[in-house]
Order: structure tokens, then C-alpha cells, then sequence
């Protein structure tokens, strides 16, 4: 909540004190179909993500978010940002597999703080692929700061109630060493860290930011067993984070692949030879009809052909001259 507050804060102060970028021109069907539900799934993975903290190790949860590709792409293919296919279901299922695995290994298993973690990978997933839909399916320019300008403060809000009435009753205010800097530098990375997430989202898209934190899982999973000696990892436990990881390296492969062959130019070999063939075929009737003209007129066609050519050169540079195409279809 206080991350959320503090991120809203300084994106009002960029907006609309220091005008360092313009607001987006919002409606009232987009923030009422996009900004408040990507609120509240933000909220509900922050609540749940972070309750699971209390009931599961550090390491187990990070075994657990390998699962977070899955639910990307099941939860895209719901809302229509992605196509269901069967080399990529498979993949899904080997993930799925892995984490299973991972799971049973785990000594210190808790349901209770799993179906927290895994509630909240569902809420980041949706929240993820709905900010995709936001910034690309909609056609609304956000930059980082106009998406924390709409969203900080609607999860805010979502965070807020929550709070409130749960946790505030509890607390007891004397005993809590409240240290501004401390709780500043941690606002201070929640910014950056939100600011990143939504720049890599708005260019590349819900997985990329997922898969990207493979690695981020990896050294959370290492400094975790050093500095809580509790989180022990069993054998199995590494076995099945391992087959999952070779499902999320591999989705990440089709993706890729996906991407690269989306970037080929549509015209094949056999269009481009029709386009040649019709060229010549111009060209060659354009000749014959040079030969036939007569020296009083053979001027005139002169300086249009010159104007001709030098119009072909300059709205098409990719296509050859009328002069060179004269010159090959020209009898020796």
C-alpha cells in the first residue's frame, strides 16, 4: 500500500506539477474496463503474493513462480491477446510438470501458503496481460509514468480496504520502529521497479517480463538458502525447477521464433518474379515504342523519358531505372 501511495505520488507530481509529460487522454470506458480491473489484480498478487511469505520459504516461492508463464498464457489466450497452440500447451504442461515435481520434493509443504502463491500468480498474470491490452490493444499511448499516474492510485485504493480492516485492528503502533529512510529507499526501488515493469510490457509484451526473471529466481533461490538456513532444498526440489526451467527457456524459443518469422516480408519468390516478368513486359513495349517515333517527336520523348526516369528513381530507389530496364530488354 505504502508502495502503490508513494508511486502515485511522485507520478501526480511529474503529470501535473512539473509537466514533465502529458496526461493521456482517458475515458471513462477504458478506465473503467482496463485501469480498475489491472488495479485490482495488482492488489490481489501483492496481497496474496505476499501473505504466501508467511506460511511458505523464499525458495519454495520462487520454485513456485516458474509457473507464471503458464498462467500468462492461458490467461492471453482467455482474453484474446494470444492463440492456443498445441506445441505451446505442451510446453506448458512440461512447466506444470516440473513444478509439480518441485512441489513434491518440498519438506516443508504448506497448502495453505501454495494456493496464496498460486492465487496471486493467476492475479499478476491477468494484471499483466490486461496492461498489455491497455497499452497496445487500445490504441492509449502510456509511457511508465501517465500507466502509475491511473493505476498507483486505484491500487491504492484496493490495498487500502484490505488494510484496514484486517490488518490496522491488529497493529499496535508502539511497538512499530517506523524508519522514514528505510521506508523511502524501499518506496524509492518499488518506483523503479514499476517503472520498468510497465516500459518492458508496453515493448515487448506479459511473457518477455516473466521470463526475463528467470534468472532473478535463480539468485533468490541461492541467497535464500544462505540467509534463512530453515529453507532447505531437497534434491527433487532442484529437479523439478530445473525441468520447468527447460519449459520456460524453451516457450521463450517460440516465441522468438514466432516473432522472427512474423518479420519476413510477405512477398515470396514467385511474386516478385511476376512483378520482374511485368516490368520487362513494360519496359519492352515502352522500347518498341521509342523505335517507332519519329525524329520530330524523338525530342520531346527524349526529355519525357528523362522526366520519367528520374520520377521512377526517386519514388521507387528499390526498383531499377527505366533506363537500365531499356538497356537489358535493348537488342544487341
Amino acid at each position: 500500500m505504502i508502495h502503490m501511495g508513494f508511486s502515485g505520488l511522485v507520478a501526480f507530481f511529474l503529470i501535473r506539477v512539473f509537466k514533465v509529460v502529458s496526461p493521456a487522454k482517458m475515458t471513462f470506458e477504458i478506465y473503467a474496463t482496463c485501469v480498475i480491473p489491472i488495479s485490482a489484480f495488482f492488489a490481489s498478487s501483492l496481497w496474496f503474493g505476499n501473505t504466501a511469505y508467511l506460511f511458505i520459504s523464499v525458495a519454495f516461492i520462487q520454485m513456485l513462480k516458474a509457473l507464471m508463464p503458464v498462467a500468462t498464457f492461458l490467461m492471453a489466450v482467455i482474453c484474446g491477446t494470444d492463440k492456443l497452440r498445441c506445441d505451446l500447451f505442451l510446453n506448458m504442461l512440461l512447466v506444470s510438470s516440473g513444478v509439480v515435481i518441485s512441489s513434491y520434493g518440498e519438506i516443508h509443504f504448506n497448502v495453505v501458503g501454495t494456493v496464496y502463491q498460486v492465487t496471486g500468480i493467476f492475479a499478476e498474470a491477468l494484471r499483466l496481460v490486461l496492461t498489455q491490452v491497455l497499452l497496445q490493444k487500445k490504441g492509449l499511448t502510456l509511457n511508465p509514468i501517465t500507466s502509475l499516474y491511473y493505476i498507483a492510485p486505484c491500487s491504492f485504493v484496493f490495498l487500502f480496504v484490505p488494510w484496514y480492516l484486517l490488518e490496522f485492528p491488529e497493529m499496535e503502533v508502539s511497538q512499530i520502529q517506523f524508519n522514514v529512510w528505510i521506508f523511502f529507499s524501499n518506496a524509492l526501488c518499488a518506483l523503479a521497479l514499476n517503472f520498468s515493469i510497465f516500459l518492458v510490457i508496453g515493448r515487448t509484451g506479459a511473457v518477455t517480463v516473466r521470463v526475463a526473471g528467470v534468472l532473478k529466481d535463480w539468485i533468490l533461490i541461492a541467497l535464500s538458502t544462505v540467509i534463512f538456513p530453515e529453507s532447505i532444498i531437497t534434491q527433487l526440489n532442484i529437479i523439478g525447477y530445473v525441468i520447468a526451467l527447460c519449459g520456460v527457456v524453451m516457450y521463450n524459443y517460440l516465441k522468438a521464433k514466432d516473432v522472427h518469422s512474423s518479420q519476413i516480408p510477405g512477398d515470396n519468390i514467385i511474386d516478385r518474379s511476376a512483378k520482374d516478368l511485368k516490368m520487362e513486359n513494360r519496359s519492352s513495349n515502352l522500347y518498341i515504342l521509342d523505335e517507332n517515333s519519329n525524329n520530330s517527336l524523338g525530342t520531346k520523348n527524349g526529355r519525357n523519358g528523362s522526366h520519367l526516369e528520374v520520377n521512377v528513381d526517386e519514388e521507387a530507389p528499390l526498383i531499377p531505372s527505366l533506363k537500365g530496364l531499356l538497356s537489358r530488354t535493348k537488342p544487341s
